[in-house]
Parts: structure tokens; C-alpha cells; sequence
């Protein structure tokens, strides 16, 4: 089994290893004391795993409840959260007891919030199921939800007790979900790994599947240990995402999925970086013809300026900026102050051949 340490206030492992999730009862005996498990999920993936999930649980002696949600972005929202919170209340949860957030981004996003705000906060477990919640959302202690007003605008900052990674969980996965978490992957090998970059150009990445999470998580293990409320360094984390969380709201979190934004937002902020200067020559074209290999979008027709005016909205704008993350060559990332105003202007591609209007 791998394990790779978070040394957060409150230390954890995350474990990775191929057909963990039928023994995940002991992994969460032994780092709590609660005698009660609330398990979260989603309508997908409640029909794979959560008979195993809760069968381990049950014979290490937990008393065991579920709470199902709708899949997909559009319930994360503060009605599931307010649902969640009815449920655990009416299965008489009490802060000795243990939150477990079985599925995929949205699923660890809203249980982590719901475990963070219940009773002022208990303990909760990740088992992410999809490549972009094992490789990214499930550690780091980010958990949040949805408003209109833009993506993850509530929410706080709660540390899991343990995130348990089984990479088989991924063969059920449709190739959409796959690729769509390969967003994140090839985003870690642009701001901090041109070696992994190069690894995924090179191969194929659901053959070295296991080492891909193992080094995703690595280097966010090493950098929200560094900063763990995002007051600096864990910004790069958000390559790509400015822009992302802008198209997810044009399309109303509904046609365009968050790996899919990312990618597009990635390609944008790379190219208006590189004809600018300030990011070495040819990165944009190899991080677009990776972004292709995993067959996701590098390009939409979305207006600028909607973009640049949605991207006021987010969560990283504030006092009539914005801190937009750019490379200035693969594997080297940093974050650049950029005034609102300016944004517009500075994404705007000045290739005729790329589909960027206004």
C-alpha cells in the first residue's frame, strides 16, 4: 500500500492502493472514535460501491446511514447541505461521529462542508472515486458548495481525518469523467512537475495510474502544507481556474464540466501569457496538444468579454483585481496581480485561428 503523510494541523494519510474500498471499515476504525457513520454519495456511484463501503463499516461495528444525492454539479448547492444536516440530525449524529464522502468532487465538496458545519464541525473520511477527486479535491481541506452568484463561494477550510484512493474505482468511470479529471493531472505537471508533463506526453497515463495519484498528491500535499489557508503558494493550485469557473457559470454548471473548463481556462491564460511575453515559446502549443491526447477541449465560444466580466465573481477577485496564475515555462508557475480591468484586454488571443469572440 502507498501512503503519502499531510502534516496539517491535524496530521493524515491518504492510502492508495487497488481494491482498497471493500476494507475500508479498520482504515477508518483506527483514526476515529465515533461509534456512528453517516456515508455520503451520489445516484452513479451509491450503485457501485456503497454496498461494499457500508458492509466494511457495519463489521468493524459502526452503526451505519446513508444519505443519496442527486449526481452532478447542479446539487451542490446549500439545499443538498441543508438536507445533509436534517439527515445526520434524524440519524442523531453527535460530534464524536464521522462524516464519509464516497464519490466524486461534488460529493467530497458538500460532505466536507456538512461535516464542517454541523454541530461546528466533526470529523469526515474522502473515498473519491473519480480521477480528479483522487488526484486533487479530496486533499487539502477545501469543501464548499455553489451559489448563483458563483462556484464555491461557500465553503471552509476542513482537513479530512483520511482520504482511501482505490484506483479500481476508475474502471467504472465513463471515459468522460476519466479525461475530464486529466485536466487536473496535466495542470499539476504545468505549475510544479515538467517531468510529469513530459511522463504524460510520453504515455499513457491509465497504464502508470497508481504513480500519476501518487505524485498529484504529493505535490499538493507539499504545498498545502505550505500554506494551508491559501495565503500564498497554494494560489498556483489555481492554474486555470480563474477563467474555468467563469465558462462553468456561463454554462450554468450544467453543459461544460469542470475538467473540461479548466483545460480551456489553462490554453487561454497560456496563450495570452505567451504573446505577451512573459511565458517561454511553445508551451501553449504542448499543453494543447496534451489537453487533445485526453481528448479535452482547448478552445470555446464563449464572448471575452462575458468571461473577463464573470471572472469577477470569483472567489480569488477582490479590491478591483484578480491573482491570475501564468507560467513562465512548463513546471514553473507564478501567481501575477492583475486588475480587473486589465483582464479583458490581457486574455484576448490575438490569433485569428483560435475560437475566442467577442
Amino acid at each position: 500500500m502507498r501512503k503519502v503523510r499531510v502534516n496539517t494541523d491535524k496530521p493524515y494519510d491518504i492510502m492508495i492502493e487497488r481494491g482498497l474500498i471493500k476494507n475500508v471499515g479498520p482504515l477508518i476504525k483506527n483514526v476515529t472514535s465515533a461509534s456512528r457513520v453517516t456515508v455520503i454519495s451520489d445516484t452513479n456511484v451509491g450503485k457501485f460501491y456503497v454496498g461494499d463501503v457500508i458492509s466494511s463499516l457495519e463489521k468493524c461495528g459502526f452503526i451505519t446511514s446513508l444519505f443519496t444525492y442527486g449526481a452532478g454539479e447542479k446539487s451542490k448547492n446549500l439545499n443538498t447541505i441543508s438536507n445533509m444536516y436534517y439527515h445526520m440530525a434524524d440519524f442523531k449524529m453527535s460530534r464524536k461521529d464521522i462524516v464519509v464522502a464516497l464519490g466524486g468532487g461534488v460529493c467530497g465538496d458538500m460532505a466536507g462542508f456538512a461535516a464542517a458545519t454541523y454541530m461546528r464541525g466533526i470529523d469526515f473520511v474522502q473515498i473519491p472515486t473519480s480521477l480528479l477527486a483522487q488526484v486533487d479535491s479530496s486533499v487539502g481541506g477545501k469543501t464548499g458548495v455553489d451559489i448563483p452568484s458563483g462556484k464555491n463561494l461557500v465553503g471552509a477550510f476542513h482537513q479530512p481525518r483520511l482520504v482511501i484512493i482505490d484506483p479500481d474505482t476508475l474502471d467504472t468511470l465513463p471515459e468522460y469523467y476519466y479525461n475530464d479529471g486529466m485536466a487536473e493531472v496535466i495542470k499539476y505537471g504545468c505549475i510544479k512537475d515538467k517531468a510529469l508533463f513530459e511522463t504524460l506526453e510520453s504515455k499513457n497515463a491509465a497504464d502508470i495510474i497508481e504513480d500519476v495519484i501518487e505524485r498529484c498528491v504529493s505535490i499538493k500535499r507539499d504545498v498545502v502544507v505550505r500554506d494551508e489557508k491559501e495565503a500564498g503558494e497554494r494560489m498556483l493550485l489555481n492554474f486555470g481556474h480563474t477563467i474555468g469557473h467563469s465558462l462553468e457559470k456561463i454554462y450554468n454548471f450544467d453543459s461544460l464540466s469542470h475538467g473540461q473548463a479548466v483545460a480551456i481556462g489553462m490554453v487561454m491564460i497560456t496563450k495570452a501569457s505567451e504573446q505577451d511575453g512573459i511565458t517561454e515559446t511553445g508551451v501553449s502549443e504542448r499543453l494543447i496538444n496534451l489537453l487533445k491526447k485526453y481528448k479535452l477541449p482547448v478552445s470555446d465560444d464563449a464572448s471575452i468579454r462575458k468571461i473577463a466580466k464573470f471572472c469577477e465573481g470569483d472567489k480569488k477577485a477582490g479590491a478591483g483585481s484578480v491573482n491570475l496564475v501564468l507560467l513562465k515555462k512548463l513546471g514553473d508557475s507564478f501567481i501575477k496581480k492583475t486588475e480587473l480591468k486589465e483582464l479583458e484586454s490581457f486574455i484576448r488571443i490575438r490569433e485569428k485561428d483560435v475560437r475566442y469572440y467577442y
